[in-house]
């Protein structure tokens, strides 16, 4: 086993071993390796940010925090390759950074000779790029804070014949779509749900107002498009339920 592999492993010894946690003579048993080898490869753990615990007295040894390690994630070059065609296709302004920062912990963690093989494989993909306006970006996270947080929001927006008002919106989805982006959500000044465009919006600040009506249904058209939910990606459980 070569270093990196040990200390992966090493982490994951600590990891599965909870409060407890496993003495360096213990560890050094485990990796057939010395002692003086094992506490080399500890302070490595610790100078990368690993949290780990230390315990003085006989039964002492070394802990990690388990909520703040994971094992080490092995994309395959298929996975991988997957995920970045994925990530390209949805390059908004809400979301570019963190898909940028994503895809560069999953390269950082895959073998080079998987990660020459997935840059290869993806290679051989294109995606049509169609230019669709994009909103400005300060406000953008303006307003998904308040889908996020469930908060009434204050906007000027300018509509399709150039005619400006001020609203406040009860915010229900930010909808990312062919032809723009935009946020659905219960007009007040209307009294009814409706659509806007993102890119219309030229202000948006939080209001003191609180909501009033109740999320919108899960099944939603915008622009003539049905829509889906990305959340269901994160819950596998429901896409795979357990053999009965």
């Amino acid at each position: 086993m070569n270093r990196i592999d040990r200390l992966y492993a090493l982490a994951e010894e600590l990891r599965a071993a909870g409060p407890r946690g496993r003495t360096a003579r213990q560890l050094a048993a485990r990796f057939e390796v010395s002692v003086r080898t094992i506490e080399r490869d500890l302070s490595a753990l610790g100078q990368a940010g690993v949290p780990l615990a230390t315990k003085q007295g006989r039964t002492g040894g070394y802990s990690v925090d388990r909520s703040m390690s994971l094992p080490p994630l092995n994309f395959s070059a298929r996975e991988a390759m997957a995920v970045a065609v994925a990530l390209s296709r949805g390059d908004h302004v809400l979301f570019a950074q963190d898909a940028r920062t994503a895809l560069q912990k999953i390269v950082a963690a895959m073998p080079q000779r998987d990660l020459d093989e997935a840059r290869a494989a993806a290679a051989k993909v294109r995606l049509l790029v169609r230019p669709v306006p994009d909103p400005d970006v300060a406000i953008a996270e303006q307003v998904w804070r308040a889908v996020r947080d469930n908060r009434v929001l204050r906007i000027q927006y300018t509509n399709g014949d150039g005619v400006e008002t001020l609203r406040e919106i009860e915010p229900q989805h930010v909808v990312v779509g062919p032809n723009g982006s935009y946020l659905t959500g219960w007009c007040q000044l209307r009294q009814e749900e409706r659509v806007f465009r993102m890119d219309r919006i030229t202000k948006a600040e939080p209001s003191a107002t609180l909501p009033q009506h109740p999320p919108a249904s899960d099944r939603l058209q915008v622009d003539g498009y049905e829509t889906k939910l990305p959340a269901a990606a994160l819950r596998p459980e429901d896409l795979f339920p357990t053999p009965t």
